[in-house]
């Protein structure tokens, strides 16, 4: 199995708070990528490397950014062994391919012919998430099919459902269809789906077939992950696995309270996510 980390955004909400904040306080994460901001004791996206490494549960870590942040990301990476960056040559938010673009890119690149966990490069998890359950459910689904999926929910509130992609299951917790951004009115469910799934190798065949039937639509269709998942959903059978939350560092408050709680709060650091 291989990892795809999508870090290839440009952080514009984050950055503009940072340049707005009055305190001086955060200065130094001007023009810093999300998932290189220094959250507890290291770098987001170490947390990831950490626990993928440790954990066994990968033999590859592939990490897509844009040429802004491209040398920083190689620097970052140069004290690991199994991690490989790529470059997916965009120099603004304009120019972004979208993130179904950059999991192919790396797919294509890196030559990838076995199932794969993508992971968004802004995103933790609650400290009960563990790699070694999330790898042990899947190779169950697997068992009994080889073209099972497996997608993350925790429960959002009420007043959250209109900000995430939103999944109806059945009694085996297959899920039937995923919401995008629904009002609470329009879906009983409550369960959000972050950006971490484990592709079949068989599904990474559609990837192909879903840009190229988005070939004409605007970046926006193209760039949520969550969009190749809900369109996989009728194809291939997508099974969920619960968690009790996240950190999604999007603006400087949430960045804010993801670094407090790994700076006073994470219990074990070594065992995070493992």
């Amino acid at each position: 199995m291989k990892a795809v980390i999508l870090a290839a955004g440009y952080g514009t909400r984050l950055q503009r708070d940072v340049d707005n904040d009055t305190t001086g306080l955060f200065k130094h994460l001007s023009g810093v990528s999300k998932p290189l901001l220094p959250v507890g004791p290291c770098a987001l996206m170490s947390h990831w490397v950490h626990a993928l490494t440790v954990s066994g549960c990968v033999d590859g870590i592939y990490v897509v950014t844009n040429a802004v942040f491209h040398n920083a990301f190689e620097e970052w990476a140069a004290e690991f062994s199994n991690v490989k960056i790529l470059n997916d040559q965009t120099r603004s938010n304009d120019e972004r391919l979208g993130a179904v673009a950059c999991l192919l890119l790396a797919v294509k690149h890196f030559k990838i012919e076995d199932h794969i966990i993508v992971i968004g490069g802004d995103t933790l998890f609650r400290e009960d998430f563990s790699l070694k359950r999330v790898k042990e459910r899947f190779s169950d689904l697997q068992s009994n099919c080889e073209d099972n999926c497996l997608v993350l929910s925790y429960q959002c509130k009420d007043e959250e459902t209109h900000k995430y992609g939103i999944l109806e299951v059945d009694e085996d917790l297959r899920v039937v269809c995923m919401k995008e951004k629904p009002l609470p009115s329009k879906t009983t469910s409550r369960r959000a789906c972050p950006c971490f799934y484990l592709f079949s190798k068989k599904s990474l065949r559609l990837l192909d077939d879903f840009l190229e039937e988005k070939r004409e639509a605007a970046v926006e269709e193209k760039d949520a992950p969550g969009n190749f998942v809900s369109w996989l959903i009728p194809r291939k059978p997508v099974y969920v696995h619960e968690i009790s939350g996240r950190f999604d560092v999007g603006n400087l408050p949430s960045y804010i309270e993801c670094d407090l709680y790994f700076r006073e709060k994470l219990q074990d650091v070594g065992s995070y996510m493992v």
